[in-house]
Formats: structure tokens, sequence, C-alpha cells
């Protein structure tokens, strides 16, 4: 085809015509349909229909009107998309589940929370709720600006006078181009309080403002758990929250229980929960569970899980909140528009830009009423004038040809204005009675008092806020009620270090992995030689095999037999007494069913870089291999652990200590032999590396009992045999040889003594704690043994029963309190139930 003579083609980028056509459309997209006005808290289509509907008259004291006419008066006029998203956008409006303050009162099926659909807009039938009215209020007073809507026919509001803080009420959620928003629900009467808080004190800070505003109120009410979340998105505008349905355990008299849900978490559709609940169970992945039913009704919800007759109904509802929506997560993103541009805005943000909002609709609403009745007294003052010259008036009137020239007349004789004179015609004749006349002198003085009145709101500040802070107290007489959203505060909110003591404890683990705290000062110091008091309470096959001190602050670095590291904070361990059992290490940390612990090492802070860097952790196994490396390398804890070092199958670890890196090395095997070498001469190594050779055991059957690093001058060794006898001798004792000899004679073991079982750096001012197979513990001062040979037999420490061994011993520092008189510990006590 021919090019036309008048064409006129201009060759376009298609890459800068589809870049600046993105993003007019994106802005579009932002401003004009998903993100809402900070100042009113709603978009565009909620804004259009609560407008439409009091254009429309369907006021919350008129009758209801068919949702499609509110549709169609909506889309016809200032909406111009599809009916589907008018009517779907109505509808959420009126779902009491939906939104915590509902803004529409519809009559008719408008949904479920299980998420049936509502009936088609031709059968339901809506009006305003008196709550969406206050939004409304004095937007006729010149409160907020017009915009001509999509075809110039009409003017529509930019934004609404938002007598109530609607997006902190009901919140807000929505995908835009390149960003969306998600803001929680709140209680109006603690925003009501929050707001007043920061109208008295501007410079209020959010924690502060949080005291009044607690936290998101969900319309279906259940539990926020952990307040970190909510913590996050007030001080920041972004964080997740995590919310729990309420839940409480119901026993049948059969003695079978139930869990019974009486809410659930926010925007969770009940039947699709509990479809997947039954299909977890179905797939084994959820036990315990015998029967779901639904019994929720009119009345409120309620969702029956029937339990077996062996479940534990806590452990069957922590795996459905762990796995079902019982238990989800709302992520708070608050991204609103301020002044057309979007910006993410923490809780003083929102609740600053509310006040300015209201304050400015205050200073219009103020300025309108101040016109208005400026105008009504200048008619007001034409009538006084009028009825001051009643019968000259007459008599002008009825002598003027046509009303144009009585108008004129009044206009020149009384120097009226047309405005009034034009009113002194069209009053009525009636009002020229003398209560009538009485009635316009009153309401002159009375419109006269209330320009002074309206003068002085707008010259004084502090008035326009007394002002917003009556309507919002208003609001909240007239709207407010209880919280529904609960919090419930779990172990990651609290500072724990902030209110426990840090102080010194006991703690114990026994051969089969059950864990405890104890306080020190449950331990009493004997006499050497004594019985010793029954300590933990163990099953038969089961004795306590590791027993030490460590501070509650502090961090414990627990290392197994197969080299892994977990780590753990002191108080994190269950307190029990000291005759109790303890927990099982594996509740506490994910060590593997065939690992047991082999060594605890207390590090008071692993932030401090330079404490990290020149501090070492020496690792020995039972074959006599050695590992140092920097403690920087164990420094980042992992909830499942690492590997601290790599262990041949035949080998297990045995000992693990800190040092400073100026060490000498003892360690000691369970034939009595020992090798000191100065800590030097062992390199640092890599986290994973597999160690070099410490000492050369004398046979198979021989292996290493334990390891000493010692740094103190006035320290001597401690060698304890397994029936009870131990002695102290200088370390000097021991000659330094090589590292990887036989080392020296320790303790002339014999079959009177049995094998060597331990090996301790002491000082005087220490105490023994020595601990039995049977669970007997004795606590003895080091200042009782001593100091004797290097290879002599020793004495005997603890008085032991026929076929009991020693299993552990540990220094502990010495307490100020009682001795036992005579060095003879009480009997045995009765076994205590155990924890």
């Amino acid at each position: 085809m021919a090019r036309g003579e008048n064409e006129n083609i201009i060759p376009i980028n298609i890459e800068d015509e589809m870049r600046g056509a993105y993003i007019d459309y994106s802005m579009s997209v932002i401003v004009s349909r998903a993100l809402p006005d900070v100042r009113d808290g709603l978009k565009p289509v909620h804004r259009r229909i609560l407008f439409g509907m009091q254009e429309l008259g369907v006021l919350h004291n008129k009758p209801y009107k068919k949702s499609a006419r509110i549709v169609g008066e909506v889309l016809g006029k200032y909406h111009p998309h599809g009916d589907s998203a008018v009517y779907e956008t109505m509808v959420r409006m009126a779902q009491p589940w939906s939104l915590r303050y509902p803004l529409v009162d519809g009559q008719g099926n408008f949904g479920s929370i299980d998420g049936d659909n509502p009936a088609a807009m031709r059968y339901t039938e809506a009006r305003l709720k008196r709550i969406a009215e206050e939004l409304l209020v004095d937007i006729n007073k010149n409160t907020v600006d017009f915009q001509l809507n999509f075809d110039d026919s009409l003017k529509e509001p930019i934004v609404l006078p938002a007598k109530i803080p609607a997006l902190l009420l009901n919140g807000a959620s929505g995908i835009a181009v390149g960003m969306a928003t998600n803001m929680a629900p709140h209680n109006l009467g603690e925003v009501v309080d929050g707001i007043i808080a920061y109208i008295d004190n501007n410079e209020i800070t959010i924690s502060e403002l949080m005291e009044h505003i607690i936290a998101p109120d969900f319309p279906t009410g259940a539990i926020i758990y952990g307040y970190n979340g909510v913590k996050a998105a007030f001080e920041t505008g972004r964080g997740r929250i995590i919310i729990r349905g309420k839940a409480d355990i119901e026993t049948k008299d059969n003695g079978r229980e139930s869990i019974i849900i009486s809410e659930i978490p926010y925007q969770v559709n009940k039947a699709s929960m509990i479809e997947k609940t039954a299909q977890l169970i179905n797939e084994k992945k959820i036990d315990g569970i015998s029967a779901i039913r639904d019994e929720s009704d009119r009345q409120g919800m309620r969702v029956v899980y029937e339990l077996k007759r062996d479940a534990v109904a806590n452990v069957v509802l922590n795996n459905l909140y762990k796995q079902t929506q019982l238990q989800t997560s709302f992520s708070v993103n608050n991204v609103a528009l301020v002044k057309g541009r979007p910006q993410t805005l923490n809780l003083k943000d929102m609740i600053v830009h509310y006040v300015n909002h209201r304050h400015e609709v205050v200073i219009r609403r103020t300025e309108y009423e101040l016109q208005e009745a400026q105008k009504r007294a200048h008619i007001l003052e034409g009538y006084l004038i009028a009825l001051d010259n009643l019968d000259e008036v007459i008599s002008l009137i009825r002598s003027s040809r046509d009303p144009e020239t009585a108008r004129n007349g009044l206009m020149e004789r009384f120097g009226l204005s047309e405005i009034q004179a034009r009113a002194i015609l069209d009053m009525r004749l009636q009002r020229l009675t003398g209560m009538e006349r009485d009635k316009i002198q009153e309401e002159y003085k009375e419109i006269m008092a209330l320009i002074e009145e309206l003068k002085f709101i707008l010259g004084s500040e502090e008035k326009r806020m007394e002002i917003i802070k009556e309507e919002l107290t208003e609001m909240k007489t007239r709207y407010n009620d209880p919280r529904r959203t609960i919090i419930e505060h779990n172990a990651e909110d609290f500072s724990y270090e902030d209110m426990i003591p840090n102080e010194e404890v006991i703690i114990t683990v026994s051969h089969q992995g059950y864990i405890k705290r104890t306080l020190l000062n449950e331990y009493r110091s004997q006499g050497r030689g004594g019985v010793g008091s029954r300590g933990a309470t163990t099953k038969e096959d089961d004795w306590t095999e590791y027993l030490f001190t460590a501070s509650t602050h502090n961090y414990l670095l627990i290392f197994t037999d197969h080299g892994k590291l977990f780590w753990l904070k002191t108080y994190a361990i269950p307190e029990g007494s000291k005759t109790s059992k303890g927990r099982p290490i594996q509740n506490l940390i994910n060590i593997e069913s065939d690992d047991k612990i082999r060594s605890i090492i207390q590090v008071a802070d692993l932030g401090d870089e330079d404490y990290i860097n020149n501090n070492y952790l020496v690792m020995v196994t039972k074959q006599g291999i050695i590992k140092k490396t920097t403690l920087e390398q164990y420094s980042r804890p992992r909830t499942n652990g690492i590997i601290a070092l790599n262990i041949r199958e035949d080998d297990q670890l045995l000992a693990v200590d800190m040092t400073d890196g100026n060490s000498h090395i003892i360690i000691a095997a369970k034939s009595g032999r020992a090798i000191h070498f100065p800590e030097s001469t062992v390199r640092p190594m890599g986290r994973t590396a597999t160690g070099v050779k410490a000492i050369t055991l004398t046979d198979v059957n021989d292996e290493v009992i334990g390891m000493v690093c010692a740094s103190r001058e006035d320290a001597n060794l401690l060698v304890v045999s397994e029936n009870g006898y131990g002695k102290r001798s200088p370390i000097d004792a021991y000659r330094i040889t090589n590292r990887g000899g036989k080392g020296v004679r320790a303790m002339n073991v014999t079959e009177k003594t049995g094998l060597l079982v331990a090996i301790k750096e002491v000082v005087d001012t220490d105490d023994l704690m020595i601990i039995n197979k049977s669970g007997i513990t004795i606590r003895t001062p080091v200042s009782e043994l001593r100091v004797m040979g290097r290879a002599t037999q020793g004495v005997r420490l603890i008085k032991l029963s026929e076929g009991d061994a020693i299993s552990s011993v540990e220094k502990i520092k010495k307490e100020e309190e009682e001795e036992t008189e005579g060095g003879e510990a009480s009997a045995p006590t009765e076994q205590q139930p155990t924890e």
C-alpha cells in the first residue's frame, strides 16, 4: 500500500518504548490500585465503594440496597474496572474474619471462613457500617481535595477525612509492581491510646508507643507466639509474626483426650487446614489422632482432634503447630503511599502521618465552618437592621416598582449588601413577630460566639490537637472492644541472661546422656574418707559420668565421642535437684543416638575476636592422638553441630581443654603412665584435621584416661584410681619428655588400687567432687590430701561398696560452709523419685 502524503512515521527504539510504557503501568498499579494511602488507609477501590455508598444513601440507619445496585453505582461513576473487582472488595469489607473492623454491613451469603464463595450480587444486600461513616464524616466541608472521575463528569475524593485511623485498625495487603504491602490490623482502643500519647509527646519513642499499642490484633483472635517479630515490625516496618491457633486439651470421662481448636490464625482457610491435616494423618506424618470433627456453628469455632489412647496431647499439638496451618506466620511489610510515593513505615511514622492528616482536616473544616458562620452572621446582621427600621423598610418595598428596585433601594438606604437585601426581600412575614425577632437576635449572638471560637481554633495548634484527641476518645468510647489476639512469649523473646543470676552451678551428665544443672550449695563439704551422700538417682545400668562447675551465662562447647561439637548456654540446661535424674541430652542438642558427650568446655564470650584468636582448644583421643586448634574455628554456633576433628574408626575423642598456648600438657593412660611435654610442641591445625601422636600406649588394652593442660605454678597433679585411691604430686615430678613417648609412672597401679581413672590439676583451695557408678557422691577438700611422691600408691579417698568403682572426679571451688564433724558423712538417704 502506498504511503499517504500526510503520513508522519516517527521511528522509536522499542526498548525505550517498552521501558517507558512499563514504568507508566507500574506507577499506575502502585498509586492507583495496590497500595493504601497512609492518611485514610484505603486503596482507591475501597474509597470509591464507601463514597459511592454514601452518595447512594445506604447509611447504617437506612434500608439495605441490592449489592448489584451499589456495584453499578461505583462502576458507573467512579471505578471503571470489572464488576467482580468491586463486588469482591465489598464482600471482604463485610467479612468479620477478614477485617478487624468491617466497614460494610452485609445481608445474605457473604462467604465463610471455610472459603465458601459469597452469593451473586443480585442476591445479597448491603449498607454502610456506622464505623465506615466515620471515615466519611465532614467530607462535604471542604476537608479533602476532590478530583475528576474517569470521564470528567463527576468529582471523587482523593482521600477521605478518616475520623478513625483505618490503616492501623484494618491493615492492608496488596501486590504492586516491584513492591508489595502487608499490614496487620490492630485494636482500636490501643491505637487511640497510642495516638493520644504521641500528641501529648511528639518525641515519644517506639518502645514507649508499644506500651499502648501492644501488638497486632487479628479478627480471628488466635495467639501471637513470640514478640520479637512484633517488635521488629513496629520498629522497622518489617517483621515476621508467628500466629498459633488457640487450642485446649479436654479429657473425656473414659480418659481419652481431645484437642479443641477454638480460634485459628488470620487468613487461614479452616476447611483447607482440616483437609490437609487429615492428609498428613493418612500419610503417617502426624501420629496420635484417631478422628477429626468440625463442630463449628453460629456460636463459634470448634474443631475437635480426638486422640488415640496412648497419645501425648502436648506432643500431638506441637506436631500440629509444626506441620499444619494451625501455626502460620504473618510477614509484616508496612508499605503505604505518602504524598503519592510508596514508603516503608514504622509504627510512629504511621501515627505521625495520620495525625498530620487529621490536623489538616480540622483546619480545613474549621475554615469552612467559619466561612459559613460569617455568611450567616452577615445575613442576620441585615435582618436586624431591617427589624430596627421595620416601618421604613416596609414602606420602601411597597413603593418599589419591582424586586430589583426594592433591592437597590434597601442597599442604598441602609448600606446593605446585595446578599442582605435579597435575604430581607425573601424573609417571610411571620419573622416580623416579636418572638421571631428575639430568635434572630439569639441566633446572631450564638453565631458570633461560634465565629470567635472558630477563629481561636485556627489560631491555636494546641486547641486543634485537643480537638483531635477528643474526637479519637469519642471513637474509642463508641467502637472499642476487647483485644482478641493474645500474646504468648517464647524463649527467643527474653534475654534470659538479664533475668538469671550469673552464678556457679554444677552440671551433671550421666553415662546414658541425662544432663541437669544443680545449685552448688546442694553439695556440702565432708571429710576425707567419708561414705558420701546420695547424688543423682539413676537407673541400675546408668551412673553419673561427668560432673563439673559452670557459670550460668557461659557458652558450653559440648564435644562428643565421634568428634562433633555442639553449643549450649548453661542456663538452657534444665535445673534439677541433687537427686533428680535430669533431661536426656537429645532434648537439648541434635546429638546422634549412638554418640555421647565426651567433654564440655566453658567459654565466656564467642564474640570477642581477641579472645577467640588467642585461645586454643587442645583435644586428645583414647588412642593418644592430640590436636590443637584456635577457638575462633569453633566460634560460630550451628544448630546441628559441626565436626570438631576427624577420628579414626577404632578411636574416640577423650578430653578437650582450653589453653592460651603456653601450657604444659600431661596425658595419662589407665596403665598408670603419664607423659609431660610443652604445648608449644603441638602446632595449631585446622578444624577438621586429625592431629598428631601424643603418647605411645604400652599395649592394645591400654588407653588414655585424661589430659591436664597445666598453667599454674602452685598447682599439683592429682591422680585417682578406680578403687578409690588417689594422691597429689608436684607437676615438676613428671619430667618433660618428647611428645609421642611412653611417659613416666604416675601411680603404682596394683590390684588393690585398680586402674587409673582420672588426672586433674589441683590447688589447696579446690574441693574434689568424687562420684561412683552407683550414684554416691563425696565432696572433700584437696588440702586434706598431702603431697607425695610420683610413683607411690596414694591414699584412700572414698570407701567403696563391693563391686562399685569411681566413675568421675571433678574439682570445684571451695565454698565457705560448715564441714561435717568427725569426717564421716551421714548414711545414704532413701532414693527420691526421679524427675
